[in-house]
């Protein structure tokens, strides 16, 4: 196979010496098997590597070459024809240079669908462009061979292998592939591969261009800073972390006392100082996986969303964030509509109880309410007939347009209607008495249906229509209670009547209710009726009483006497 003396190899990785082995026994390539390289050799156009003739400029890759081993004859490869014709160029002098005959090794060693030659190649494509690299080493093997039969070839023959790192058919001794497969049933199938993937080739498609990625520049993202082709800003979390260890160096043997056997002080200063950089990194890390998973680098979403919210809905949510840190992205987002929901139930609450202490009977008297407290805001102050604008005539200002809130929703008058509906089966409504109005809110009118604080809330009635006030009769030997906002808590919780009840009865207005919502209560359980004897005994106190005030929530059409 070889004459003279074969020229001096590079190291090849051990699965390449172990293919080496195969030489005398496979068809006597052990000298050539690690002579490729990539200097005076190109890619051809079916992929892998090209051999061309330094005389004649033919190509040689599928067929026997006579390579020059003389070291002044770097990588100088001959045909046959020139070989014999004892043709040269450059320095090479074939009467004295040393020579190896190189074949085509297109046998299988390991699998049956690669052959010796490929074997080679793609160890060779792995050394120059690294593990990972599977597109460019497809490349360097040839044959229309993809990155995905590549690596798995790769995977499924030398990583998987019992033998790691060599393969499982790595003994010189193992002729089992060859003698199953001859070589010109091999070359004969390889061909035929090489033609259908080629003429697949150029019956696909064309492929799409990729597209430029993203840059990472300002202009190519909402937030100022961040690079998003690197996942990183500009100015960093602990942006001065990696000063400290910049110049740190460690040198094999460093750092051990020795004779004592110990770390000296300057290792442990050092390693103490990596503990600090390590703990920042990973502060660094937590910080970027908080932003990324509330997705605050959508600004411009975030934004308009902050901007439909009111100043204390802003403020509440600005506060929560501290504690997004410690809830995932779902967790967090039904947490702020909570505290929002219990922001606004707080803010109507507060705006029915002075709504209360306005002696505002109904919703509808508190929206109108509120409708003229905002007109009379922006009525500018009233001018003297002396003074210089006095007779300067102002135009009428507009009412502003307000946005409805959460709170002025939960304040609107159809808010018992939603909670009629969450109620299939109410009891039935009874024909209501007005309930009288003070003075400063004489506009409001009585009505009947749902009742919301002892109100109803459907449109009015006409007067003619109405009940007649109840009147209670006086008990014997009992002298009216005085019921007064500074004398009396929770007196603003109950209406006219409802005062002028316990005073008669001196009740006070914390036990009246807790009367009122244990006899609502065992009514909404049958249905909304109520049997008086039953009233005696869930008010527990004296019968007539309890009478009493069961004969004033039948009237109001809180109850229906069963």
């Amino acid at each position: 196979m070889a004459s003279g003396t074969p020229h001096k190899r590079r190291r090849s990785p051990s699965p390449a010496s172990s293919l080496s082995d195969h030489g005398s026994s496979k068809e006597s390539f052990a000298e050539e098997m690690g002579v490729i390289k990539r200097k005076n050799i190109v890619k051809g156009n079916e992929g892998g590597l090209k051999y061309i003739c330094d005389v004649c400029s033919a190509d040689i890759t599928s067929t026997v070459r006579i390579r020059c081993a003389q070291a002044a004859c770097n990588d100088y490869d001959l045909c046959v024809p020139c070989f014999s014709k004892g043709e040269t160029s450059r320095d090479h002098d074939p009467r004295t240079h040393h020579f190896s005959v190189i074949e085509q090794h297109s046998i299988p060693i390991y699998t049956r669908e690669w052959g010796a030659d490929e074997e080679l190649l793609l160890l060779e494509g792995l050394e120059v462009y690294g593990l990972g690299s599977w597109s460019d080493v497809a490349d360097h093997v040839g044959g229309f061979r993809t990155k995905e039969e590549v690596r798995d070839h790769y995977i499924e023959t030398y990583i998987q292998s019992s033998k790691f790192p060599l393969p499982e058919n790595a003994d010189p001794k193992d002729l089992s592939l060859v003698e199953e497969i001859p070589r010109e049933k091999f070359q004969a199938r390889k061909k035929r591969r090489i033609e259908e993937r080629k003429e697949a080739a150029k019956a696909a498609p064309p492929a799409t261009p990729k597209q430029k990625p993203t840059a990472s520049v300002p202009a190519c993202h909402e937030v100022q800073g961040y690079m998003p082709g690197r996942l990183e800003f500009e100015v960093e979390h602990h942006n001065e972390a990696e000063e400290a260890v910049q110049s740190m160096q460690f040198d094999p043997g460093d750092g051990i006392d020795p004779r004592t056997g110990k770390l000296d002080p300057e290792m442990e200063l050092k390693l103490l100082v990596m503990n600090i950089y390590n703990a920042r990194l990973t502060s660094r890390a937590d910080r970027k996986k908080i932003i990324f998973e509330h997705e605050l680098l959508q600004y411009r979403r975030n934004n308009n969303l902050d901007k439909k919210r009111t100043k204390e809905e802003r403020d509440l949510h600005n506060k929560a964030k501290s504690f997004a840190r410690m809830m995932n992205h779902q967790d967090f987002d039904s947490f702020t509509v909570n505290l929002e929901y219990e922001h606004n139930l707080r803010q109507a609450i507060s705006q029915l109880q002075d709504w209360r202490q306005m002696r505002i009977g109904d919703l509808k008297a508190g929206e109108k309410y509120e409708q003229e407290k905002q007109i009379r805001a922006q009525r500018p102050a009233p001018t003297g007939s002396l003074d210089r604008a006095g007779g300067i005539r102002v135009p009428k200002p507009t009412a502003p347009v307000e946005t409805p809130s959460a709170t002025t929703a939960l304040c609107a008058p159809e808010i018992p209607e939603r909670l009629k509906a969450n109620h299939p089966h109410p009891p039935p409504a009874q024909p209501l008495t007005s309930i009288p109005h003070s003075s400063s809110n004489p506009t409001s009118t009585p009505t009947k249906g749902p009742l919301t604080n002892g109100n109803t809330n459907i449109p009015a009635t006409p007067s003619s229509q109405l009940k007649p006030k109840y009147s209670m009769p006086a008990l014997n030997a009992t002298t009216p209670l005085r019921l007064a906002s500074e004398n009396t808590t929770d007196l603003h919780l109950l209406t006219r009547e409802e005062i002028d009840l316990c005073s008669a009865l001196r009740l006070r207005p914390k036990p009246y209710l807790v009367i009122k919502e244990g006899l609502i209560r065992e009514a909404m359980k049958s249905g909304g009726g109520l049997k008086r004897k039953s009233a005696k005994e869930v008010c527990k106190i004296d019968p007539s009483k309890s009478t009493r005030i069961f004969d004033f929530f039948v009237h109001a059409g809180w109850i229906q006497k069963a």
